[in-house]
């Protein structure tokens, strides 16, 4: 079923959307924020800075005698600050006067300020706009009779109704070593920022036309830097569809787009290798097919035409013809449902010296008729293992096979089994040519030859290694081949002993 791509969204355009989404989603909350919570995160900055303050003059008051130094300290901070006794009473004064209603206060509302403090737990916060605040251990403020002198608490500012200055008072209840109790007030005035916003308004709406140009102008880039080089490698890849592997990808871009560039080159070497082998498969399988229908035809003809070559001799290459034929048939239904993966292991506990030994009865016949010899050198005469019998009656007949196959002029061919700690090692052992390093990874391939002149096997149909490959995977059985140019080949694998007696 073909998908219809024209209803999926380009990727540059993809992620043009998302950069533009991202940059609007920016400016709405900067808007937000600017304009609508500046005047409540400058009260907050406010109040903390005028307790800290407070906080840093009653140290200072504890430490030095000099109050030179919380004169300077206050300054600093622009706050106003009065120290004065439980009657009401100044003891000091000192810092800004940019609040005249703080130097102006008398007696007796300094007096009001004790103690509503001492009420409070002996910290007192003032808004001129809220009234009383809770206090900084965040319990909540008792509620006072109504003959309290918080009555007067509007008195001590001398704000007009209308104004939109505010200010914050802030007083602590001081205890000396000798218990005499005294009050510090300070305060900080809280300018109005609508002057201020307003003007973040403006700043903001030429601010946000920029970005806007400016995200829409680099969502642009961005998308059309990352969608290109996809682009490309898309328009390439469908050449591989139309049965073009001439093909490169080109590795530029970014990280990832380069590795999925190098790994599609990959993919398409693989496949060309594939589709050579193919071709060399169908090729070599055409001409084993070939040949013995060639020869049962031939021979068949003859024993009809003529009367006196019905003889057991004819009959016997017809008959060996045909085995082979459906041997080749065999061995390519069994390596395609290996590699299909629908053939299931059928594990057993068995005699793996014993099935050697049976492998081994098969070529007594090569062993007699033309002179091979094709020994089995062993120490144990039980080893057992725990494995599919059949299929690796199949791994040991193809491996002699192959061995068979590319044996030297000796024609000798040497099966060994070396018993390890856990596990039992079979080695099959010819004295050919060796193989060279740079064919050892295609050995195991159907149909591959050492030798690119097909030459009819004298044992097998040339898709044994294959198989010995796929079989040992599915039993996780390790394997391999150990080679040297002139000095013949040793193809090995290993099972897991059950018992060794």
């Amino acid at each position: 079923m073909k998908t219809d791509h024209r209803k999926k969204i380009s990727i540059k355009w993809s992620i043009f959307g998302y950069l533009l989404v991202f940059t609007v989603i920016l400016l709405v909350i900067l808007w937000f924020m600017q304009t609508v919570y500046l005047e409540t995160f400058y009260k907050n900055i406010k109040e903390k800075e005028l307790e800290k303050a407070v906080n840093s003059v009653i140290e200072l008051m504890e430490t030095s005698d000099e109050w030179s130094d919380v004169e300077a300290l206050a300054r600093e901070n622009d706050i106003r600050v009065i120290w004065a006794d439980s009657e009401g009473n100044r003891l000091d004064q000192a810092g800004s006067v940019s609040t005249e209603h703080m130097t102006r206060l008398d007696k007796e509302q300094i007096q009001d300020i004790y103690e509503m403090a001492k009420e409070n737990q002996g910290t007192l916060q003032i808004s001129s706009k809220n009234g009383l605040q809770e206090s900084e251990k965040n319990q909540p403020v008792v509620t006072p009779p109504d003959d309290s002198p918080r009555e007067g608490i509007q008195n001590i500012f001398d704000i007009p109704e209308n104004s939109r200055m505010e200010t914050m008072i802030l007083a602590r209840i001081l205890t000396d070593e000798s218990g005499e109790e005294t009050i510090l007030i300070a305060d900080s005035v809280i300018t109005p920022v609508t002057a201020t916003v307003h003007a973040i308004r403006i700043q903001l709406i030429y601010i946000s036309v920029f970005m806007i140009l400016l995200s829409l102008l680099m969502a642009f880039i961005v998308s059309f830097h990352i969608s290109k080089p996809i682009i490309k490698i898309s328009h390439t890849a469908k050449e591989i569809s139309d049965g073009n592997l001439n093909i490169e990808f080109e590795e530029k871009g970014y990280k990832e787009i380069s590795e999925l560039a190098d790994t599609l080159n990959y993919t398409v070497s693989e496949l060309t290798k594939s589709e050579l082998l193919q071709r060399e498969l169908i090729a070599n399988v055409s001409h084993d097919l070939r040949t013995p229908l060639t020869m049962i035809t031939a021979y068949a003809e003859v024993m009809r035409d003529l009367p006196g070559e019905n003889t057991p001799e004819n009959l016997q290459v017809i008959i060996d013809e045909a085995k082979r034929l459906t041997e080749l048939v065999n061995d390519l239904l069994d390596i395609s449902k290996l590699q299909a993966g629908v053939q299931k292991l059928e594990r057993k506990e068995y005699n793996l010296t014993e099935s050697i030994k049976s492998v081994m009865k098969r070529y007594a016949k090569l062993v007699e008729q033309q002179g091979y010899d094709i020994t089995f050198e062993y120490r144990e005469p039980e080893v057992w293992v725990e494995a599919d019998e059949y299929k690796i009656y199949q791994v040991l007949y193809n491996l002699v096979n192959n061995a068979v196959n590319y044996t030297g002029e000796d024609r000798k061919v040497i099966v060994r089994q070396i018993v390890k700690e856990s596990s039992v090692r079979i080695e099959v052992t010819d004295t050919g040519e060796g193989i060279a390093p740079e064919q050892l990874n295609h050995v195991w391939d159907r149909y591959y030859k050492i030798d690119k002149n097909h030459k009819r096997a004298v044992m097998g149909t040339g898709l044994g290694l294959s198989i010995v490959k796929n079989i040992l995977q599915l039993h996780d059985a390790p394997f391999g081949v150990i080679t040297e140019i002139g000095k013949g080949s040793i193809f090995w694998f290993e099972l897991k002993l059950k018992f060794s007696p």
